[in-house]
This record gives C-alpha cells, sequence and structure tokens, in this order.
C-alpha cells in the first residue's frame, strides 16, 4: 500500500485568503533567537501568510472536494493567478526562506544517465512554471560510510570544492535504513572555525525516519527537525561546535529552544482504493510510499512541504514558509536513500 493522491484540482490553492479565524501560520515558526549577524536580502512586507493546503481536504480519492461541492468551476474562474517566484541571485534564493503566502511549485526529474556504469542518479529542482528555471542539483557522493549529497546550484558542478556547492544531505551513523539525516549550508567544517565561528556551517534541518508495525509496507512516518525563525522572519543559525549539539541531539535531548519539530501528515486508508491516501489538490498523481506532506501539529492545514511522484523519474515539490529551497530539496532527497526507497 502506498499513500496516493486525490487528483481533483492541478491550481494554485496557496493564493486563497487566509480566513479571519485562523491563526497566523508565521507565529508558528517564531522561537525568538538571536537574528543572524550576516543578514541578506531583506523580506518585503504586506503578504498575510495563506493556506498552503486548501481547508477543504478531504482524505478520500475522489474528483471533488467534500465541502463545496457543486462550486468547482466558478471558484475555479474567481481564483486569482499565482504569484510569480522571482529568482534574483541563484545562490540566494535557494537558501532564503519562501515568502509568506506564497507556495513555491517546483518539480524534481531523476536522471539515471550512468548507473550502468555505477554512477548514482543526479537530481534536478526546476520551478514548475512555464520557464522552468533550475534552481538545484543533487547527487549522492561515492566512497562515504553514510550516504552523503552535495547540492549545488550548476547543474553539472557537483564537486565539494566548487563555488557552486551550497549545501550537503548527511546520514548519520551508525547504519540505514533508517539512520537520521542532517542538512548542512555550504559553511565551514567546526575544526577550521575562525575567531568569531561566524564561518561555521549551519545545519538547515534534520530528518528522522521511523519504523511502523507493517514494516516498508505501510506509510512511513517521517520527523523533521528545523531552526525556527526570529522576529524578523530569519532563520535562527544553528552551528553547533561539536557532534552534541547539532539539531538531532537537541531534539534527543529534548532541548527545543529555537528549533521545530515538523511531522508528515498521516494518511487515511482507503477501502475502496485499498491504498493510503492524501489529497494532493492534483499536484501529485502517481502513488508511492515517497508521496508525503509536512505538517506543524497545531497546525495540519497548513502544508509546510508536500512531495509526491507525477511519473516514474519525476516528481512535484512544493514548500512554503519557513523553508527555504535547500532545505525542501535535502528533505527530498532523504526519501530516495538506500532501502527508504523500495516500493
Amino acid at each position: 500500500a502506498a499513500a496516493s493522491s486525490d487528483e481533483e484540482d492541478d491550481s494554485d490553492s496557496s493564493t486563497k485568503p487566509i480566513r479571519s479565524e485562523k491563526k497566523n501560520p508565521a507565529s508558528l515558526f517564531q522561537t525568538g533567537g538571536d537574528p543572524p549577524k550576516e543578514r541578506k536580502t531583506k523580506k518585503k512586507a504586506g503578504h498575510r501568510p495563506a493556506e498552503a493546503g486548501s481547508a477543504e481536504e478531504s482524505p478520500e480519492l475522489r474528483n471533488s472536494n467534500r465541502k463545496g461541492k457543486g462550486r468547482k468551476a466558478k471558484k475555479k474562474e474567481e481564483r486569482p493567478p499565482s504569484p510569480t517566484v522571482e529568482v534574483d541571485n541563484l545562490e540566494e534564493f535557494v537558501l532564503r526562506p519562501a515568502p509568506q503566502g506564497l507556495s513555491v511549485k517546483c518539480r524534481v526529474t531523476r536522471d539515471k544517465r550512468g548507473m550502468d556504469r555505477g554512477l548514482y542518479p543526479t537530481y534536478y529542482l526546476h520551478l514548475d512554471n512555464d520557464r522552468k528555471v533550475f534552481l538545484l542539483a543533487g547527487r549522492k557522493r561515492k566512497k562515504s560510510k553514510t550516504s552523503n549529497y552535495l547540492i549545488s546550484i550548476d547543474p553539472t558542478d557537483l564537486s565539494r570544492g566548487g563555488e557552486n556547492f551550497v549545501g550537503k544531505l548527511r546520514q548519520e551513523p551508525p547504519a540505514p535504513p533508517f539512520s537520521p539525516f542532517t542538512v548542512f549550508d555550504n559553511g565551514a567544517n567546526p575544526d577550521r572555525a575562525n575567531a568569531d565561528w561566524s564561518n561555521v556551517r549551519q545545519e538547515l534541518s534534520a530528518v528522522v525516519y521511523e519504523t511502523n508495525v507493517l514494516g516498508f509496507k505501510g506509510p512511513r512516518k517521517m520527523t523533521v527537525i528545523i531552526p525556527g525563525m526570529n522576529s524578523d522572519n530569519e532563520r535562527v543559525p544553528i552551528r553547533p561546535r561539536n557532534d552534541n549539539d547539532g539539531l538531532l541531539m537537541r531534539w534527543q535531548n529534548h532541548n527545543m529552544d529555537n528549533i521545530i519539530e515538523l511531522h508528515n501528515k498521516a494518511p487515511v486508508w482507503n477501502d475502496e482504493t485499498q491504498s493510503y491516501v492524501l489529497n494532493f489538490h492534483g499536484r501529485v498523481t502517481h502513488a508511492s510510499v515517497k508521496n508525503f506532506q509536512i505538517v506543524h501539529a497545531d497546525d495540519p492545514e497548513y502544508i509546510v512541504m508536500q512531495f509526491g511522484r507525477v511519473a516514474d523519474d519525476a516528481f512535484t515539490m512544493d514548500y512554503n514558509y519557513p523553508l527555504c529551497a535547500v532545505q525542501a530539496f535535502a528533505i527530498a532527497l532523504s526519501s530516495f536513500d538506500g532501502k527508504l526507497a523500495c516500493e
């Protein structure tokens, strides 16, 4: 059985106005940490966070929402066009949180060329719009003790020492398939820290997969840990000085200062289709154990990220505030790794 999709509407639900009784989603992620020293582009004000997933969610695999039935066509005509995502400086864009109120819709493609020669697939991330703007490429490194994916802003340069390197996804010991993952930016190893520690790499996320009673035949359980946001809606920098101070260790020790815990939204068993299903609002069309939605426990209707299959080697990946493209892409890459990729 696998998580599936609701193929009822492929339009952008992220632009729907937020209802007055809903809590501002941005407040879910504020932790009050110190602002980062290296301030970059200031965020534009004015957008109110919108619901990335429609409130009219149905767990069933069907062609219409449970609410508002019969008005779908009219609502679709009246819906405003999707806001344009502008990519100015690519490196800054992929590390910048998504704008509040805007769902950044992307597509991940898997290139298997070279696998017959022992090479790992390369994954590419593009904006899912008319221009198909390239954002990121990722590929698993060879000769690493655990899974280690390099992430680059150049589709051909995936070297650790290259100037296009922007982050990496690393599986932690002891062993796969259920060892957690950590996502880093392109900063320096703590062993090469400068005097004020400002050049040291930040931990952007951690991903923990849990077993379930059905093993690989049932839906996965994911926990995603990310840094919180400060009052200026900037990511609180997490720069561990040793292995005992990272996101995973803080979370395992229940030290939740300046970190946020997220989970995948639990799919629901559907007797008719004999599968676990989620409503992806038309963005996912193929059943797969890789399909998931990430939410905050305090507001499961606000979809922080969703990922799912649309073809054998093509997937949609949509992310919302407070995630950036590197965080979301790395979380998606973790779902391809090792035995977790079994279907």
